[in-house]
């Protein structure tokens, strides 16, 4: 409650408004009205004039809007008397300019975050082999550094230990930790393996790659233009032609108050209050459907999405290794894979988890390995149930065992096993396409979007492999987080949405018209520089959120035109001296709950909308095989790593 009434007192303006409306039903209640009446009026000519003047200097800068309707209405309700319309005005108006005003601190809230997730220490080696904690903004190229177990590389560098390996995912878009040795690139913000390496600083902290990704999300986020509100649009037309006819029908009847009976019902309650309903009601649907939205105008946006892009791995894929196929000589694959998951149960290394986990979701685990010895960057031995067994790469069992060597397809990674010095066959481990990848593209291509993309890090003949299976138009890979950004702005069929879930996303995400996060186990940072997030591991509730930002905007328009025929058939009658100003007063009130009550029909799904969920349930959904592991990235930062990922053997 306390950290609420702080957050309101932040908007003084909506607290003063609601403040002015208890004291004035108060004096009401108490058979005051001339001093509720005097009492209000005042607060919405304060309100009128401190809006004007920023109304002035907007067109003074070319801007102009909805502003400068409500300035008109304000003055207009209180010059015929009816001051409780006019504090309405002033209450959406203050409460809209609220929300924008808390989007903006949110969106540098969410840049303070990812700041604050970044490598902030390093430990110097000095004379004597001594280790010094240093901010790392103090580490200068040439530095000798160490880092521990499991932690974050501070700065771009260079290796100097033998071996290490690290899970570059949330940087650089591979799924698998990766193998370095001695001379390699170290790259900022990657997360170490099992074993403290020591490496030296190639660039300062400022200079790195995290940093970079930092700066990006910046310049992005600094570089969207204001989207322009819906009401705006059609503000300064209404408020023209609502003055022309009010100063024109008292000219010719020559009666002043014809003037305000027309301004009257000329209020800008229908744009004020239609849009606002219809988008709360359309991010209301979509909360209710596993999918946030920060912003209305991000609403808008996705009705109007042209072209969607789309990350790869964690995003059109699962992210992370799974068991394909399953490929026994001499026995049956059951006892395969029971053998296999005896050994790999000790182990902390991804693909042995997968194993595992296959394993577990057929009940076989029923063995248990013991001795079991890991042989660094090759693979693993135990004995299970008097039997030895070898799991790791094709090299290492092969060395370990008689007989040939059998490949796996094309886009899959074999794990291979030996059983008491024979070859025994090979799991097939691969980051599949996600099951509703393919119903999801044909969605969105029925809701309008012309072209979908996809831009990746990986190789282009796995990329390409994995479009044609989800059916996408257009390939960018082997790219680099500016590489993205790039290419998203220089799509040409606009508005673009982005779709995304690591780190390296996260500067995309940014400059999209609309970055859509795939949040359920994406990175934080692409979550906090998106415009909308996903909660729900479920890539088609990407196609749902246009659908729904769709349905959304037509019934906002439906509502404001409805208000605004309204009006200006009052309008009209009022001209003719045919409608009193009280009268007009509680017509204008009916309109705009005519407007509000079709705005209210956004929270309900249209029969196309609803068709077109049911469609998606019903396609074939796709199966199979999405990228090698040396080829595409993970959605999040794994906190265990093993030191032998060299021992899988990547398809080409």
């Amino acid at each position: 409650m306390r950290r609420f009434v702080r957050g309101l007192m932040s908007y003084p303006v909506v607290v003063a408004t609601l403040a002015t409306g208890l004291i004035g039903a108060a004096l009401e209640l108490t058979g005051q009205p001339l001093a509720a009446r005097w009492t209000i009026s005042g607060f919405a000519v304060v309100v009128a004039l401190v809006q004007a003047r920023g109304m002035v200097e907007d067109l003074r800068s070319g801007a102009y809007g909805i502003d400068l309707l409500a300035v008109t209405a304000i003055a207009s309700t209180v010059a015929v008397g009816e001051h409780w319309a006019a504090l309405v005005v002033c209450l959406m108006l203050s409460g809209g300019e609220a929300l924008e005003v808390f989007a903006a601190g949110r969106a540098r809230r969410e840049l303070t975050q990812l700041l604050a997730d970044a490598p902030s220490l390093a430990r110097r080696v000095v004379a004597g082999g001594e280790l010094l904690e240093v901010p790392v903004e103090e580490v200068v190229v040439g530095d000798r550094l160490l880092v521990r177990p499991f932690e974050l590389v501070p700065v771009d560098c260079v290796l100097e230990s033998e071996t290490a390996t690290l899970d570059e995912s949330s940087l650089t878009g591979e799924s698998m930790p990766v193998d370095r040795t001695r001379g390699d690139e170290v790259l900022s913000g990657a997360v170490n393996g099992a074993t403290a390496i020591e490496v030296t600083a190639r660039a300062a902290a400022a200079d790195s790659q995290y940093q970079r990704i930092i700066t990006l999300v910046q310049e992005a986020q600094d570089s969207k233009a204001p989207f322009v509100r819906l009401a705006d649009r059609v503000a300064v037309p209404f408020t023209i032609g609502a003055l022309a006819l009010a100063v024109g029908a008292w000219l010719v009847s020559g009666d002043p108050s014809r003037l305000a009976e027309v301004l009257v019902v000329a209020t800008p309650c229908p744009l004020i209050i239609a849009a606002p309903v219809a988008f709360l009601g359309g991010m209301s649907r979509l909360a209710r459907n596993g999918v946030i939205v920060k912003a209305s105008g991000s609403l808008e946006q996705l009705a109007r999405v042209r072209t969607v892009a789309f990350d790869k791995t964690g995003t059109l894929t699962y992210g992370e290794p799974r068991v394909v196929e399953l490929h026994a000589v001499g026995r049956p694959e059951r006892e395969l894979l029971e053998l296999a998951a005896a050994v790999e149960q000790y182990s902390s290394h991804p693909l042995a988890d997968a194993v595992v986990a296959h394993a577990r979701s057929y009940g076989a685990v029923s063995l248990v390995g013991e001795d079991v010895v890991e042989v660094p960057a090759h693979g693993v031995r135990g004995m299970v149930a008097g039997r030895e067994v070898v799991v790791g790469s094709a090299r290492f069992v092969a060395s370990q065992t008689q007989g040939e060597t059998l490949s796996p397809q094309i886009g899959t990674t074999g794990v291979h096993v030996g059983v008491d010095g024979e070859y025994a066959g090979f799991l097939a481990l691969a980051d599949e396409l996600r099951s509703e990848a393919r119903a999801t593209m044909a969605a969105l291509h029925r809701a309008g979007v012309r072209t979908t993309v996809m831009l990746t890090g990986d190789g282009e003949h796995v990329a390409r492999h994995v479009a044609a299976q989800a059916g996408i138009d257009d390939v960018r890979s082997e790219l680099l987080p500016e590489d993205k950004v790039a290419a998203v702005r220089g799509l040409p069929e606009r508005p673009v949405m982005m779709v995304g879930d690591g780190v390296n996303d996260a500067p995309v995400l940014a400059v999209a018209d609309v970055g859509v996060a795939m949040g359920a186990r994406g990175s934080s940072a692409a979550s906090e520089s998106a415009d909308v997030v996903i909660t729900l591991d479920d890539l088609s509730r990407s196609a749902r959120a246009v659908l729904i930002g769709q349905r959304t905007m037509r019934v906002a328009w439906q509502a404001i035109a409805i208000g605004l025929v309204m009006s200006v058939g009052l309008m009209v009658f009022a001209a003719t001296g045919g409608l009193p100003a009280l009268a007009g007063a509680w017509l204008q009130e009916v309109v705009d709950l005519a407007c509000i009550l079709w705005a209210l029909l956004a929270i309900r799904p249209s029969r196309a909308e609803t068709a077109e969920v049911r469609r998606m349930a019903a396609e074939p959904y796709a199966r199979g095989t999405a990228s090698t592991p040396s080829s595409s990235r993970s959605a999040t930062i794994r906190p265990r790593i093993s030191s032998r990922m060299g021992r899988t053997d990547s398809m080409p």
